[in-house]
């Protein structure tokens, strides 16, 4: 140790803080350092022993040094009585030899960009000072690859990894070989997405790759610029010169985990956004990255301590990913410290401070004791006054606006599909999908290689049909390049053959297995959908506390706010359809605010769910029961009479007024579907003489379509529709329907003839077939419901259950939390993005389940009507669950919990504006708790939350000239009083038209200033897209700028958004807008949904064994391994066990029930049992 000494207290009293100069010598700090402490420092021979000062060097770069953290730090320890600080001046530090630098006890010294650390490494071995971080192990920080060993040796989670070392002297370690989805280094395959990462950890260009069934592309990730940490790229090969670390991308929901070491025993953590997911950093009003602290678990703590001790730094950060329910670190960052947090500043210079002393007072003779303070004082969060918390959200979610699905299904026995499908493990389940671009290709290939068979040999043995293969080989070629999202094929084992469907098959049966081969294409979102999408998430944020609220500049986000500091569990899942995947990405762009392309927002934050079953469905192997729904359908609907009386028993048993209304538009079935089949041709006709019009050589339509695409698509539904026997297919009427909608909405300016009366037909014969095709009689409703959905009712069974805190959700601290008021507020959101069938199915199960008695509940009855009521369950249907907590109720108490159920019909369609059936609002007050006037609504009382109050605190004046007012026919929209004011923010109401207002449903409370937000902001989009057919001046009639910026942020974006040009239109189509939210119920408990949700799972379980029973028996004469339904199935379909104590009901708050341990592989990174996992534990 050196043998400097100095004195202890100047004249004043204060401790000294110096900076250290020349030979040596040391000055003191002015008014532009630190602190300005008066005295000399130096060797002074007459200080008494007792006085002696434990100096601490500070030598890093002039930056560091004078950096707000270093400082606040640094005066904090020169609080310790027998402490003084010396900074190392610069100069000194790269112009001096090491023997004329300061002299210390104790030295502070790290690397940064320009520091010899050579230099400072001879320093520590000339004066041997006690070091805070250990210089040698620096170098080794300074190299990803060395930091990886480190971790790897010392037992840390961290992602998959190789290395590719471009070493002329080690060619060992340089085979890279690359393919289109993924990357093979020296053995070890990485399928995008993966991470690159240069081997020195000063170079910070990290690029991430993505899948082309994700869009392709990479996300370049820099050193912080400005605002921007990251940008998007459509390059897709990996860089070529240079060496890397390849690995596995960690799924992290778009969330950072920086962990800030203080010792072994200390370790402070916070969260912010990743700079993967949009490259946009979000900053305070100070212009400071914004971050917040949480709580790390157990394990965690473990982790950073490990990380401390073998890196020997004692302070030192790290980055933790968050992923699967496991922590991983993927870098470590040596010497850092916390920005901004006062905490951290005074527990860093204590712990400091304490260790300097416990290591050097000894030496020096100086009386110091070791303080005993108890560590991690439990903060117990509290609730404010008597409201109900917001604790979960679930929503089911279709996807939204999409060019035209097409299919075509063929049955194949050429002994190249078999093989096909044996390669890619068809026959352990029966069904295969084909996506990726390789797949897609070896089909193609095949439909090539049986085509130029065909035309060398006419009589051949080749049974597919020659246009249906030339159709494959022509689909599969379109665009010029596989994409996933385009196209699949799926292939499904036929054990004897296929059935005969209908006379349109004239072969006899072939004896012996086929597969049926079913090419899917088109069905692609619209930038239109994605517009629905991303406004619908930026609408779903009222739905939270504080959703009125500011944060970094966005309108309308408090939710943000608790998104960032990890009191927002957030969980989104996509069935594996690219619409549906990239419907589910839009709208966690709008419901995020977040930036920039989609295909890292889709990555990151939407977890795919077709392992599991959970939103995915085969529409093609239907069940018994939906083949006899279907050809009872097919019956009545081919006969040439008006329906008769007996017609209307047999398709509408449940009498509901959408489909006998459409029964009476239609009549005789017959005679409309040869008016649809008419009108077709004539359709047909009018586009061939347009592509024979020079004009129209060049005419684009809608997302790139173009006239002879459109023309293929309505010759197949005129071939298709009509079959050979004259009669009718009708299950291609919901394709009709699909393809008029789009044309009417998107291809308008084309002006074709009849197109509105074509609409009109098909959309009465689709308003039959298409929920009818779900179940005709509620039971057959509840079957074929139940195969659809089951695994969806038991996931929201669990997210109910596992709401209540546990160790696995992630906290924010309650010590660090300065600014937040109510640290313990956690919401769990868990939004499913899927198809029409699993929301017609769940909307099913509500319904015809048996949760309530119709007859006994008037709310649940006025539901069902308008349930009746509602023709189409358009794109962006929503059903939405949302439960509260009181924590004022006892545990035990069935009061304690409190669910609601909404319901929105989604994109509002064409000349929907006059029939539209009317609900009650959005969280109306039931008439059981109209009494209760003080509770004004459930939310959470925000008053007492200053950082997450609503910054709106006038109401929002509808301008009279603005065409966002809707129609009253349509549900009103209403100011209470325009000239009201309420501290509470909003004053809108959703009321019905006044012939169906109850007296005991009025909305009123929080949850009214919800609905009015949602049908202000957001919905009535199309009322403002829509006017330039009817007057094409009628956007310039629209109030001025200043005018806008007059209203309301919240009211503001939404205007504002559907005015710009590249969001509300392209070229002639318009963005329809989406129907709020309508509640079903706002008064069932948590019991109460729970026992019907455990009596539906039971039901359908038992129907779905014996399903699974008789596919397994299907096979066990192929000499593949038959289906193992026990290891498969089981987790999904095995009744959920609900025995609980009787001390301790299923609601009951303490520890989540047993059926939620964690069934199923425990190892998250098999592909095949992390479904499994999430799907128990998240």
């Amino acid at each position: 140790m050196s043998k400097s000494s100095g004195q202890g207290l100047s004249n004043s009293g204060l401790p000294k803080f110096l900076i250290g100069s020349e030979g040596g010598e040391s000055r003191e700090l002015d008014d532009k350092d630190m602190r300005n402490i008066s005295g000399p420092y130096g060797e002074d021979e007459e200080d008494d022993q007792a006085e002696r000062q434990i100096v601490v060097g500070i030598c890093s770069m002039m930056k560091k040094s004078n950096s707000k953290p270093m400082t606040e730090i640094m005066e904090r320890l020169c609080k310790f009585e027998y402490i003084t600080v010396v900074i190392f001046s610069e100069e000194v530090i790269l112009s001096e030899p090491v023997e004329k630098w300061p002299l210390c006890d104790c030295l502070i010294s790290f690397h940064s960009k320009g520091f010899p650390l050579d230099k400072a490494v001879g320093y520590a071995k000339l004066r041997n000072p006690l070091l805070i971080n250990d210089l040698n192990m620096q170098y080794f920080i300074q190299d990803r690859r060395e930091v990886y060993r480190i971790l790897q040796e010392e037992g840390i989670d961290l992602p998959r990894y190789a290395v590719l070392n471009r070493d002329p002297d080690r060619p060992e370690e340089c085979n890279l070989v690359e393919s289109e989805d993924h990357v093979e280094v020296n053995g070890e395959v990485f399928h995008k997405p993966f991470v690159e990462k240069p081997v020195s950890a000063e170079d910070h260009n990290v690029y991430i790759y993505y899948p082309t069934s994700a869009g392709g592309g990479s996300q370049r990730l820099f050193r912080k610029i400005g605002s921007r940490s990251s940008v998007y790229s459509p390059e897709s090969t990996v860089r070529k010169t240079g060496s890397y670390i390849y690995e596995e991308f960690m799924p992290t929901d778009g969330t950072d985990v920086k962990v800030y070491t203080v010792g072994p025993d200390y370790a402070h953590a916070e969260a912010r956004k990743s700079p993967a997911l949009d490259g946009k950093v979000e900053r305070d009003s100070e212009g400071k990255e914004i971050r917040y602290p949480v709580m790390l678990t157990a394990m965690e703590k473990l982790v950073a301590r490990k990380v401390c001790l073998a890196f020997k730094q004692t302070v030192c950060g790290f980055d933790l990913l968050r992923a699967n329910g496991h922590s991983f670190v993927c870098d470590v960052n040596g010497f850092s410290f916390v920005k901004n947090s006062m905490k951290y500043y005074d527990d860093c210079a204590k712990v400091l401070g304490n260790m300097v002393m416990r290591e050097l007072a000894p030496q020096f003779h100086i009386p110091w004791s070791i303080p005993m303070e108890a560590e991690d004082i439990p903060i117990v969060p509290t609730t404010s006054g008597t409201m109900m918390e917001l604790r979960c959200v679930i929503a089911v979610i279709r996807h939204g606006d999409r060019t035209p699905k097409q299919k075509m299904k063929m049955e194949v026995r050429n002994a190249l599909f078999f093989e096909l499908f044996e390669k890619y493990g068809g026959y352990k389940s029966g069904k295969l999908k084909l996506k990726k671009p390789k797949q897609l290709q070896e089909v193609l290939d095949i439909a090539r290689q049986l085509l130029a068979e065909l035309v060398l040999h006419n009589d051949c043995e080749i049974e597919e049909k020659k246009s249906k293969l030339e159709q494959l080989k022509t689909v599969l070629e379109m665009y010029g390049h596989f994409s996933g999202i385009n196209r699949k094929v799926q292939l499904t084992y036929l054990p004897n053959g296929q059935p005969k469907a209908s006379s349109e098959e004239e072969d006899s049966l072939k004896d012996g297995p086929s597969l049926l081969l079913v090419l899917k294409w088109g069905g692609e979102l619209t930038p239109a959908g994605r517009v629905q999408a991303e406004e619908l998430g930026r609408a779903f944020r009222c739905m939270y506390p504080g959703g009125q609220g500011d944060y970094a500049g966005f309108p309308g986000c408090g939710l943000l706010r608790l998104h960032s500091t990890y009191r927002h569990d957030l969980k989104i899942y996509a069935s594996d359809e690219g619409r549906v995947q990239m419907t589910a990405a839009a709208f966690a762009k709008g419901l995020l605010a977040l930036e920039g392309e989609l295909t890292p927002i889709l990555v990151q934050m939407v977890k795919s769910a077709n392992m599991n079953g959970l939103l995915d469905s085969d529409s093609d192997s239907l069940t018994d029961c939906q083949q006899r729904v279907k050809a009872r359908l097919h019956e009545i609907m081919q006969k040439n009479k008006d329906f008769s009386e007996e017609d209307y028993n047999k398709l509408a048993p449940t009498g509901s007024p959408s489909l006998v209304n459409s029964m009476r538009v239609i009549a005789n079935p017959v005679k409309t579907c040869d008016q649809v089949h008419t009108l077709i041709k004539s359709l047909t006709c009018q586009i061939c003489k347009r592509l024979e019009d020079p004009k129209s050589a060049d005419l684009q339509l809608y997302h790139s379509e173009t006239l002879e695409l459109m023309l293929q698509r309505w010759s197949k539904l005129e071939r298709d529709f009509r079959m050979k026997n004259c009669r009718y297919d009708i299950s291609k009427i919901p394709d009709i329907y699909d393809c008029v909608k789009y044309d009417t909405q998107h291809n308008s300016s084309l002006s074709l003839e009849d197109t509105l009366e074509l609409f009109r037909l098909s959309r009465a014969l689709a308003d039959i077939i298409i929920p009818q095709e779900y179940g005709i009689t509620k039971a057959e409703k509840l079957d074929i419901a139940s195969a659809y959905c089951l695994p969806l009712v038991k996931k929201i069974q669990l997210d109910l259950q596992r709401t209540h805190e546990d160790e696995a959700v992630n906290k924010l601290h309650p010590l660090y939390s300065r600014g937040v008021m109510s640290p313990g507020r956690h919401v769990r959101t868990r939004l499913y993005f899927t198809s029409e069938s699993h929301v017609h199915s769940l909307l099913s199960i509500f319904r015809y389940g048996g949760l309530l008695d119709e007859q006994k509940d008037e709310q649940w009855k006025q539901a069902m009507d308008y349930l009746s009521a509602v023709t189409e369950l358009n794109y962006m249907t929503q059903i939405v669950i949302m439960l509260y907590e009181d924590n004022n109720k006892d545990p035990s108490s069935e009061e304690r919990f409190h669910v609601e159920l909404h319901f929105s019909p989604g994109v509002k369609g064409c000349k929907d504006e006059d029939n539209a059936p009317m609900g009650f609002g959005f969280r109306p007050a039931s008439s059981e708790n109209h009494e209760k006037q003080t509770n004004q609504g459930s939310l959470e009382d925000l008053s007492q939350d200053e950082p997450d109050r609503a910054v709106l605190t006038e109401p929002i004046n509808i301008q009279r000239k603005s065409p966002l007012i809707r129609n009253r026919k349509a549900g009103s929209m209403e100011a209470l009083s325009e000239s009201n004011t309420t501290s509470r923010g909003l004053a809108y109401r959703i009321l019905p038209s006044s012939s169906r207002q109850s007296p005991e449903i009025k909305p009123s409370g929080l949850g009214s200033q919800c609905a009015g937000l949602f049908s202000a902001s957001f919905p009535n989009l199309r009322d403002l897209t829509r006017a330039p057919r009817k007057n094409p001046s009628s956007l310039r009639n629209l109030s001025s700028q200043a005018e806008l910026l007059s209203m309301p942020p919240v009211k503001r974006f939404s205007v504002s958004y559907a005015r710009h040009p590249t969001n509300g239109f392209e070229g002639c189509s318009l963005v329809p807008s989406i129907y709020p939210l309508e509640t079903l119920h706002n008064s069932l408990s948590l019991k109460q949904v729970d026992e019907f949700l455990t009596a539906c799972c039971k039901n359908g379980s038992q129907s779905q064994f014996k399903r699974l029973k008789s596919l397994s028996a299907m096979f066990e004469s192929h000499s593949q391994p038959s289906i193992d339904v026990d290891s498969q199935e089981t987790p999904m379909s095995t009744p959920v066990q609900l025995n609980q104590p009787a001390a301790k009901p299923i609601w009951y708050t303490g520890d989540p029930p047993s059926t939620v341990s964690s069934a199923g592989p425990s190892s998250p990174s098999v592909a095949e049992s992390s479904s499994n996992f999430e799907f128990n534990n998240e």
